[in-house]
């Protein structure tokens, strides 16, 4: 009787000496992301890309990551987390050279087509932590993942701000640093993470699939996970919350240059702030959210917040920052792709800049507010529902479903930024956020209805009782 509280306190607790490696590994590697995920839709602009076309590179990435990050995740069943984890990351490396080599936009689209047929980190890292966790924990354990994105979100884009003030405003300069980043990550993962799938586990999970992984791997195999009870649904909100959120990140550089005349280092220091409360929500809180209300509440909490950020962003009033100037900015847009001009015009760049008039504070200070709850939602929403799947799954089954996690999430990631840019170009850059909003607030209430308690909600309070 005396040690039953000792057992169940142990069990409550992350283990954080197995959990750091992939902590700082998948932190150092977001850290060439984040310092990327800022400039990428103003790089383009550099090359004379307008709006829908900015749309068509934001999904090359994630087109390439619904083919390959399934197909990664069943080999890391097989073969083991980390070799597979480290050939995703020569892929990021590779597709970081190009890009900072480049020279034309469609050397842009190659080197987001290559790090996307390898980009399987983060579900491969997923994989590690689930791996290292046991149900009380894993919600913890993957928002930990979330908490080094959203450190990579405050220190990539100072990064990225530094690397562009030494760099004169060139844009090829931070796709350099990024990649320095994403070759250390490698490293760290070869001499560091040990491999937490060992040959006998790995055999153990064959022995229990056989004749079953290519039909997994298979559309068949997607349409039979959708039409699972307590993980179809999850998989569709992960797909649907995400073509709204997926929207907002790429498009919220854009819709800041539009609307506020904000530059690369403007949207950098915004991405920070939101990244602040990434790691604050992720690190800290979905931990003890998810203890007390639980992974299927937390995904409530979640979409409300990302709806009321969205409207609240596309309603931003449309007032120059204070320190705007049109003619220089249309001169750093000129340079940031090589292509300087000695007297670069606003007709020389696709997406529409505003008059330097009647500059003020209000367009930024109400989108501060407004975003503060996307970082919120944003920080509740990917681990919360992964965990979920991760406890309504099979033991032997976890990493593909989370594969398939991933893919879907991959899928809508292809899917927003079109239909995003779209919106964009034909109804001005309020629509796609009052679009996404609308989106999650329907998806809020939808899964009110649908998202029932679950087996583990039943265990939870079987343990309380005893």
């Amino acid at each position: 009787m005396d040690n039953t509280p000792t057992v169940s306190s142990a069990e409550d607790k992350l283990d954080f000496k197995k959990i750091l490696p992939v902590f700082v590994i998948v932190l150092i590697d977001l850290l060439g992301l984040t310092i990327i995920i800022p400039l990428m839709p103003l790089y383009a602009v550099s090359f004379g890309a307008g709006e829908f076309t900015i749309g068509l590179l934001g999904a090359a990435y994630p087109v390439m990551q619904f083919i390959g990050a399934p197909l990664l995740g069943r080999l890391s069943d097989r073969f083991g987390r980390k070799p597979v984890l480290i050939l995703s990351q020569l892929g990021t490396f590779t597709g970081f050279i190009i890009l900072g080599l480049a020279g034309s936009l469609p050397l842009l689209f190659i080197a987001r087509i290559i790090d996307g047929l390898s980009g399987a980190n983060i579900s491969t890292a997923q994989a590690v932590i689930t791996d290292n966790t046991n149900e009380k924990t894993r919600t913890q354990g993957l928002g930990l993942i979330g908490a080094a994105f959203g450190l990579g979100f405050i220190i990539g884009p100072i990064i990225a701000f530094v690397s562009l003030a030494l760099g004169g405003n060139n844009y090829h300069v931070p796709a350099f640093v990024a990649a320095g980043f994403s070759a250390l990550s490698i490293l760290l993962t070869w001499f560091w993470l040990p491999e937490s799938l060992p040959a006998e586990k790995r055999a153990e999970l064959a022995a229990r699939r056989q004749g079953q992984a290519a039909g997994a791997l298979s559309i068949r195999g997607m349409i039979n996970a959708l039409g699972r009870p307590g993980i179809g649904i999850l998989l569709v909100l992960m797909a649907a919350q995400q073509i709204a959120f997926g929207g907002f990140e790429q498009f919220l550089s854009l819709f800041t240059l539009n609307r506020l005349g904000m530059n690369a280092r403007d949207n950098s220091g915004l991405f920070v702030f939101v990244g602040i409360i990434v790691v604050a929500v992720q690190g800290y809180f979905v931990g003890r959210w998810s203890r007390r209300l639980g992974e299927r509440r937390l995904i409530y909490l979640g979409l409300a917040a990302l709806a009321a950020s969205l409207i609240l962003t596309s309603l931003t009033p449309r007032q120059p920052v204070a320190w705007y100037s049109q003619s220089r900015l249309a001169q750093e847009l000129s340079g940031g792709g090589m292509r300087a001009h000695e007297n670069p015009t606003t007709q020389s760049i696709a997406i529409p800049l505003p008059p330097d008039t009647h500059t003020g504070w209000l367009g930024l200070a109400w989108l501060v507010v407004a975003v503060i709850p996307a970082g919120i939602g944003g920080g509740i929403l990917q681990p919360a529902i992964n965990s979920l799947l991760t406890k309504r799954s099979e033991p032997d089954e976890v990493g593909g479903i989370l594969g398939l996690s991933a893919s879907f999430l991959s899928g809508a990631n292809a899917v927003a930024p079109l239909i995003m840019g779209g919106l964009f170009q034909v109804f001005g850059s309020t629509a796609p956020f009052l679009a996404g909003g609308i989106l999650l607030a329907v998806l809020f209430v939808l899964s009110l209805q649908f998202i029932k308690p679950g087996r583990e909600e039943v265990l939870s309070a079987g343990l309380a009782r005893g």
